[in-house]
This record gives structure tokens, sequence and C-alpha cells, in this order.
């Protein structure tokens, strides 16, 4: 089946960096839009990043743009998301997600990682 798998979460103080890792099974990630998406406690999911492709512009919400950077090592089929100058704010479940289906969003989820901003 195809999957993929998020890693990389904890816990970080405020102003430091994180990066996540998403690892695909059973696909080829590079041929697919993947996108970031978070979701903090007792709020709605929202698109963090995406890539629409190798060598394309990747989407970033206003929220993290200028902190947070999408980018992928194709050879091992793996997205990332490089975050620095984490706040509060960026306290989330993370979530990477793979547009398998065109014109249909994220059909493919992972199970999402934690990350809690904290001092």
């Amino acid at each position: 089946q195809v999957q993929v798998v998020e890693s990389g979460g904890g816990l970080v103080q405020p102003g430091g960096s994180l990066t996540l890792t998403c690892a695909a099974f059973r696909f080829t990630s590079s041929k697919y839009r993947m996108s970031w998406y978070r979701q903090p406690p007792g709020k709605d999911r929202e698109l963090v990043a995406a890539s629409p492709g190798e060598d394309s512009t990747a989407y970033y919400s206003d929220a993290v743009k200028g902190r947070f950077t999408i980018a992928r090592d194709n050879a091992k089929n793996t997205v990332y998301l490089q975050m620095n100058d984490l706040s509060p704010e960026d306290s989330a479940i993370y979530f990477c997600t793979a547009d398998l289906r065109p014109d249909r969003g994220p059909v493919l989820w992972g199970q999402g990682t934690e990350v809690t901003v904290s001092a």
C-alpha cells in the first residue's frame, strides 16, 4: 500500500529550528505534489507548505513564509520541512500529504508528527 511516514517532531525552544521528514513508500513522490499540513491543539488543519514538483516554486502560508522551507531528496524518496525561528504558535501535529489523484487534493495522509515549541 502507498504510504507516507512523518518523523522528526519533538520539543524545541522558541527561536529554535527543527526539520521534519516525510518518507514515501511504494510510490515515487517526485511525480506528485507533496504538502505539509499542521493541526494545532483545538484548531483546524491548515496548509503550511506545498511542493508542486522538482524545480518548481513552493507555496507557503503567510504564517510560515520566510521561516519554513519544503525540500525534496528524490533519490531517497523523501520530503523535508525545514523550520526556523519557531514560536509557540507553530506547535501542532504536522502531516505529510501526497496528491496522488489529479485535481483531488491530498488524498494520502501520514499519521503525523507532533511539534511542541515551548520554553
